[in-house]
């Protein structure tokens, strides 16, 4: 059968040599048809000769690509399981259409069945080639409707043509690089699997690209069958401590490949035995690709340099996106005090690389060492943007899929560790500020300065694309420093490399001899850098754009669907406010959660952290206070307490806006989702509960002398309450049972009774209950309750032990069995009046409860994320978890269900905010049923995949697993809200 493709002719001019056979990926255009039946389909192709196009250009054409002969097979099924080898360049230009092309090697070459072919590089006839792209156009193809895919296969072609192949690379080994390759090979004979114990002819290339560790292209011929690998190792010759280290490259790489889904080259063996080839090197596969060392893209299509740009920006999302303590990279770095560190390190390195008989010292990088120092950002020291940095990722560092706009492989993992990930993001970015493309660095001409090429993203597009995928803070607080930390260190290594040429140890020749003028250009354009006024937007781009899916489903923290239109869209105060609580909990908040926990595990733990109360202050600072109260409750407030003043006047706290934001209970639902996502971030904000919901009774109900009293030090963070209506011996769900009593007894009332699952009450802080009991029992059923403030170190009140939530007592917050013997509060600490408890307790529980459903959005987002971040890390039975049926099924049906609740949430809240409590009662009903049932079938999905670590306390899943399932009685019995929901609707189908 694959005798019959042997009469295939390209461009009538050659006769046909010896059958070659190779498969190609599968292309988009043939993605529906059985690989089988492509095979046989594509024997009919032929391309008819074309006499325009002249034969000089047919000969450079073929007789400048690289030509490989695979052994065919006599299996056509075989031919399907090829790995992608060494093509012509018109099997290129074929195969991008075509997918798995089986092509007949063209040319009348006598040395063809010993494989002897010579390499020569074909970039010079480039441009002849881009002048006959009419000819290319109009070839036809014997294939039905073929012409069709001409202008697709011209687009492919000639974006190939601009690019590298990988392949391309390389060249001739560098005399001072030069090994034993012999010894080598027998090396890799025995710890390479899969690498022939003999070959007809081995031999080895060295990568031109880049100027550190010597890279090398390996080539076997074993019969007719060729393999590649490349070979990466330390230079010769005295090095800079800690530099070129191979070992960690490989255990970066290893580690990647074995446990994530970041498109790294898979690593086969290391060698730390330096006398096998005069230094440690490690073996990795060959990667068949495009490189693009021109930023600019010249000739590709505007539309695929967008996409090539965020590819860029996702494969730098997934590489940080990587759980290095999962993958067995938590010791590889330090995580906090990383730029402080670096910064020593470069200067060290700087240092050390110029001076007499090295590369020229430039004093103007001195004084930049000198600001760096004093300008580095306050997150650096909390390792709250710490994890895994690549350490030199840029576009040219970059492996491209030879005719797809995405990323197959990230190279030269050199400088890679644990740190400050803006880092990364910032070094990615400096082609906007530095011009590389054309061989020298070029002052003020980068695509900020200079003419935008058409399709590439602006800056903050690109790092709009970078935060999205990620799910991280938009960075305008410290992008001056980290933009001018990359030029600092970026001319710290182009020092280095001048500084090896001069001594005769550097790969790179013209690039390393022009190397120390790149890094003094460096200097100067990092100091017109920090010169500007400012460097960045306020706030990213509001343009969106289609998510990666594997990172939107992981890490979308900004957007949630907010930002695509609809009903539900918050204003841009709002959105402002939502980027500034993220940075804070993200930077601030989750770095300290282990701490926090830790100290609620001690026997100190009810004490308050310190760390805690310094946050609160950041907070207020920050204009993230009392973001929970509604615009009318702040209104009354002002009216009755404050008279026209200024908040901070009488709260007396320095900091104004202690009455919130104004915002709406639909606005405060964005907000409140995020705090949701850590058990610890409410109270930071002074958004927790109990005491939100009984600040709101105070706010709505309070008179002048119990806001002074009780309010002002609440809204201030001081003091913290509680919240006493369950008791022990009834069925507190329906509030009619209650048997408290409060007494009237001259000017004062006396309170006797037992009340359980007091939240808060156990807190040091906490200096005030509101307490529901009867002050009258023959009165109508609901008007018997009345709401009092007790004073909590009142005599009487006794509290007698903290409860436990499947295990957690929540401190120092707590849970408190409290009893009531005799307690006597002052007359004027009745709510209200007298028999206006369930009139107060209605008023409370609309808003206060629907924050507990906004909150579990924010929780099972939580999940989620951990969830996914587990999935792609986390191998079983031979494949990540992610890959697994029943795990997409799962994650598919929790996303579902987390939005539809999510719109549910907003409605509630938005129907709160037009038409009040009553009308709004049916719609918070069932949010208050869907969020807690929701929020426990996502967090049980995400601890089922983390398995015995999701119940232990080593992750927060379990903590909020808990505090959702309490909801479903604290937050009211779901059966109390289903029966209002029916009699609701029975209302509604009488009407």
């Amino acid at each position: 059968m694959l005798a019959a493709w042997r009469g295939l002719t390209v461009w009538g001019h050659f006769k046909v040599g010896p059958a070659g056979l190779a498969s190609h990926e599968i292309g988009n255009i043939c993605s529906s048809i059985a690989c089988f039946q492509v095979a046989i389909f594509i024997a009919t192709v032929r391309v008819i000769q074309n006499p325009e196009l002249p034969s000089s250009i047919q000969n450079k054409f073929f007789q400048s690509s690289k030509v490989t002969l695979i052994e065919s097979s006599a299996d056509a099924l075989s031919i399907l399981d090829l790995k992608y080898q060494s093509c012509t360049v018109f099997r290129e230009f074929i195969g991008s259409v075509f997918g798995f092309f089986v092509v007949t090697i063209v040319g009348d070459f006598t040395d063809a069945i010993d494989g002897s072919y010579e390499t020569v590089n074909w970039l010079s006839y480039r441009e002849e080639l881009r002048s006959k792209q009419h000819i290319l156009k109009s070839i036809p193809f014997v294939i039905p409707k073929a012409q069709s895919f001409i202008s697709y296969i011209h687009s492919c072609f000639f974006s190939c043509v601009m690019a590298l192949r990988t392949g391309e690379l390389v060249g001739e080994v560098n005399s001072a690089h030069q090994f034993d390759t012999d010894a080598l090979f027998r090396y890799c004979s025995l710890h390479v699997e899969g690498f022939p114990v003999s070959s007809s002819k081995f031999s080895v290339s060295q990568f031109g690209h880049g100027q550190s560790n010597p890279t090398y292209l390996i080539e076997l011929h074993s019969g007719h069958l060729v393999k590649r690998y490349v070979m990466r190792k330390k230079p010769p010759g005295k090095l800079l401590q800690s530099a070129h280290a191979v070992e960690r490259e490989f255990k970066v790489l290893h580690a990647l490949g074995t446990h994530t889904l970041v498109p790294v080259p898979k690593v086969f063996c290391l060698c730390t035995d330096s006398s096998v080839i005069g230094t440690p090197f490690y073996v990795m596969e060959f990667m068949e690709g495009r490189i693009f060392l021109d930023p600019m893209l010249p000739g590709v299509e505007p539309n695929r340099r967008r996409a090539l740009y965020h590819a860029t920006a996702n494969a730098l999302a997934s590489l940080h996106s990587a759980d290095v303590d999962a993958i067995g990279l938590g010791d590889y770095g330090r995580r906090n005090n990383y730029c402080r560190r670096q910064v020593e390190r470069w200067a060290k390195q700087y240092i050390a690389s110029t001076g007499e008989g090295k590369s020229e010292r430039n004093p103007k990088m001195l004084k930049l060492i000198d600001w760096l120092r004093e300008n580095i950002p306050s997150e650096d020291s909390s390792g709250s943007t710490a994890g895994l940095v690549h350490g030199d990722f840029r576009m040219d560092n970059l492996v491209f899929h030879p005719i797809e706009d995405r990323v197959i492989g990230i190279l030269d993992w050199e400088l890679s560790t644990l740190g400050n990930q803006m880092c990364d993001v910032a070094y990615s970015s400096m082609l906007y500020v530095a011009d590389f493309s054309h061989g020298k660095v070029k002052h003020n001409s980068g695509f900020e300065i200079a003419n935008l090429p058409e399709g590439v993203p602006s800056i903050e597009e690109y790092l709009s694309d970078y935060c999205s995928a990620a799910g991280k803070p938009w960075p305008v607080a410290g992008w001056k420093f980290y933009v001018a930390f990359s030029l600092f260190r970026g001319a710290s290594i182009l020092a280095g490399v001048h500084s090896r040429y001069i001594m005769g140890n550097a790969s790179g020749g013209k690039r390393a001899q022009d190397a120390g003028e790149k890094a003094n250009d460096l200097i100067q354009i990092a100091w017109s850098f920090i010169e500007r006024e400012t460097v960045l937007s306020q706030n990213p781009p509001s343009v969106t754009r289609a998510k990666d899916s594997v990172y939107g489903i992981a890490n979308d923290k900004k957007d949630q669907g907010l930002e695509s239109g609809g009903r539900f869209v918050p204003n841009k105060k709002v959105k402002d406010l939502r980027d500034k609580l993220i940075k804070f909990i993200e930077e601030r908040v989750y770095p300290m959660e282990q701490e926090f926990s830790k100290l609620a595990q001690s026997s100190m733990r009810w004490t308050v952290h310190p760390q805690e109360e310094t946050l609160k202050e950041i907070a207020k600072k920050e204009g993230l206070w009392n973001l929970f109260i509604p615009l009318d409750s702040a209104a009354r407030a002002r009216k009755v307490l404050f008279e026209g003043r200024d908040d901070d006047e009488v709260t007396g706290s320095g900091f104004p806006n202690q009455l919130g934001a104004g915002l709406s209970n639909l606005e405060y639902g964005y907000l409140c989702e995020i705090m949701g996502r850590s058990v610890w971030a409410p109270q930071v904000f002074n958004c927790a509960a109990p005491d939100t919901g009984n600040m709101e009774v105070l706010l709505r109900y309070g008179n002048k002398e119990q806001l002074q009293e009780w309010l002002i030090p609440l809204l201030n963070g001081t003091i913290r309450s509680g919240f006493a209506m369950t008791e022990p011996q009834v069925a507190s769900s329906d509030a009619t049972n209650i048997e408290c009593s409060i007494r009237r007894e001259g000017d004062t009332y006396v309170i006797n009774g037992k009340k359980w699952w007091t939240s808060g009450a156990m807190d040091p802080r906490c200096k005030v209950l509101i307490l529901m009991g009867k002050t009258d029992f023959n009165a109508p059923i609901h008007k018997q309750q009345s709401m009092i403030l007790v004073d909590i170190n009142t005599p009487g009140v006794k509290i007698l032990r903290p409860l436990t939530v499947f295990g957690f007592d929540d401190a120092p917050h707590g849970h408190a069995e409290i009893s009531f013997e005799n307690v006597r509060v002052p007359a004027k600490n009745i709510l209200l009046g007298e028999g206006r408890g369930f009139e107060i307790a209605q008023g409370r529980l609309g808003p206060g409860r629907l924050h507990h459903c906004m909150r579990l959005i924010g929780a099972a987002e939580r999940g989620m994320q951990l969830m996914v971040q587990r999935a792609l890390q986390r191998r079983t039975f031979g494949k990540l978890i992610a890959q697994h049926g029943s795990f997409v099924s799962d994650l598919a049906k929790c996303r579902i269900e987390l939005e539809q609740t999510r719109l549910l949430v907003f409605e509630a809240a938005d129907q709160l905010d037009r038409f009040g409590n009553k009308t709004a009662r049916g719609a918070l009903a069932m949010a208050k049923v869907a969020a807690p049932n929701m929020a426990l079938k996502v967090l049980d999905t995400a601890m089922q995949v983390h398995g015995a670590a999701g119940v232990s306390g080593d992750t927060v899943l379990a903590h909020l697993w808990a505090t959702a399932r309490t909801l479903r009685i604290a937050d009211g019995p779901d059966e109390v809200h289903i029966g209002t929901i029916a009699k609701l609707e029975l209302k509604r189908a009488k009407l």
